[in-house]
Formats: C-alpha cells, structure tokens, sequence
C-alpha cells in the first residue's frame, strides 16, 4: 500500500508540480488514494443501493434527517464564519490573491477549507438518504456529478491551492448551505412544512454563488498577482457546468412546470382542491418536479 501511495503521489506531483507543505499531516491529504476511494465506494452504493431497496420498505429517517441537516447547516456556518472572519481583517485582495500572504492568516484559511474540503465526504450521506427512503428520482446526473467531482476536486486545492483566490468559492458555498441545509432541516418536521416557502429561491441562489465565482476567478485572469493560471481557468470551467445543469433544472422543476399548470387551466383541466389530480396526489407530483439539487 505504501508503495502504491508513492508512486501515486509522485505521478500527481510530475504532473501538477509540487504540492504545497503546509498541509502536509492533515487528515486524507497525504494521499489521493483514500479520496479516491471513498468516491469509488459513493458510486457503488449509487448504483447498487437502489437495487437493493428495490423491494424493500422506505426508511423515514425523519428524525436522523434533523439531526444530520442541522449539522451541515452549523458545520457549513462555521466555516463561513472562519473564512470571513480571516480574510476581511486578513488584508486579503479581492481581485487576486497569491497562495502565499500573512502566515497567520493563510493557516486559519487552510484549516477552514480541509473542513470545507471534508464536508465534501460528509454530504455523500445526502444521496444515501435519498436511497434509503426510496427517492430515487432525485438522484440525478446532476446530483451525483456535484458530489462526486466536489470531493476529489478539493483534495487537489487543498494539496495545491490551499490558501490565497481560493477561499472566495468556498466562502459563498458555505453561505448557501447554510441556507439550504435549514431549508432541509425544518422541512423534516411535518408541522412546519407548510410554511417553508422559499425552496424556489435556492436554486436562485445557488446560482448567484456560480456567476460571482466565475466574476471573482476572473478578476484574477485579467489582475494576475502569481495565482496559477490553469487552476484559474478550471474554476471558471468547473463553474460553467454548473451554471448549465443547475440553469437546466431550475428551468425544468420551475418554469417548464408552471408553463404546463397554466396550459391545463386553459385547456379546463381541473385543479383539484382536495390535493389530487387525475388520481395522483398534488404533493407527490410535486414532489417529483422539485427535485432536491445539492
């Protein structure tokens, strides 16, 4: 195993160059392998824990859904916190920012993202909930591209990249979940569902968060300061898929759903107030146009 993890690292590091050695000892860093890994096993249990709940009784995990929802949202606030409150005061340059500044500064960033980067792990459970209470049609293309390439992505900033243009994206990141995560945490308890009004303006946000990425990554590209070029121009890569398939479900769960609600009254389809139509409930149809997108 060992010599495995070396010729792996030295593959990587003849590759991308060296990595940077203020990260060295942290935890899953060391080493491409255990990320890789725990993405391969996330994959498997994509594609193998829908066969085997296949006929098997959803889970509720109504309660464990609480509690996780509410630690990623008090996770997620945290490092928002610590990212901002070491960069506003930190001298930290919007327009650009090298890897290198304040040592004090840049150790409180680097410590902020391995969490940020090990949130990544952590939020694998969102899809794994999604299986176990049989909600299949919310495991997207999206849904799995976002966590799965999330994970490895940030154990290449956290061993190359580590401090400096990159704390924007993740700052913004952590904002929106601690948004969203709130959203998913009240919306377990049934008494406060109803009243949850503002699912719609997540994706909206989430959004914003991708073109103001985009915005800041490219201040960088036109106001160099020794940032890497080609970690700048994956970013805004990376960002512009996003901004694709999120703009592309945002249409279809909201706009291509309202367009059709407003086609069936003109056509004087009823819209059933007991919450049924056609014989399916109003709340499951719902449902499968409000896809949950992480």
């Amino acid at each position: 195993m060992e010599t495995l993890n070396h010729k792996l690292n030295t593959y990587i590091e003849s590759w991308m160059g060296p990595r940077d050695s203020r990260v060295q000892g942290l935890l899953l860093l060391d080493s491409y392998l255990p990320t890789f890994a725990l993405t391969v096993v996330y994959l498997l249990i994509v594609w193998l824990g829908p066969k085997y709940m296949k006929h098997r009784q959803p889970y509720s995990c109504r309660r464990l859904l609480l509690l996780y929802n509410l630690g990623v949202t008090l996770l997620s606030f945290y490092m928002f916190y610590e990212l901002v409150s070491a960069v506003w005061p930190g001298d930290y340059s919007f327009y650009c920012q090298n890897i290198h500044g304040v040592p004090e500064v840049d150790r409180k960033v680097i410590n902020a993202l391995w969490w940020y980067y090990f949130s990544k792990f952590i939020e694998f459970m969102d899809t794994f909930f999604f299986i176990l209470r049989k909600n299949n049609h919310q495991i997207t293309f999206l849904h799995i591209y976002h966590h799965a390439s999330m994970l490895n992505i940030w154990w290449f900033v956290m061993n190359f990249i580590p401090a400096g243009h990159s704390y924007f994206g993740a700052s913004l990141n952590s904002f929106v979940h601690v948004v969203m995560y709130s959203y998913y945490g009240l919306s377990s308890i049934p008494a406060i569902r109803p009243y949850l009004w503002w699912k719609k303006y997540i994706t909206q946000l989430q959004l914003v968060q991708f073109f103001l990425t985009v915005f800041h990554t490219s201040c960088a590209v036109i106001w160099p300061c020794g940032f890497p070029l080609r970690w700048l121009l994956f970013q805004i890569s990376y960002m512009s898929t996003l901004i694709i398939l999120f703009a592309n479900f945002y249409f279809q769960t909201y706009k291509k759903a309202r367009a059709s609600s407003k086609k069936d009254q003109q056509n004087g389809l009823p819209l059933s107030t007991n919450g049924h139509s056609n014989g399916t409930p109003s709340s499951d149809r719902s449902t499968a146009r409000k896809l949950r997108v992480d």
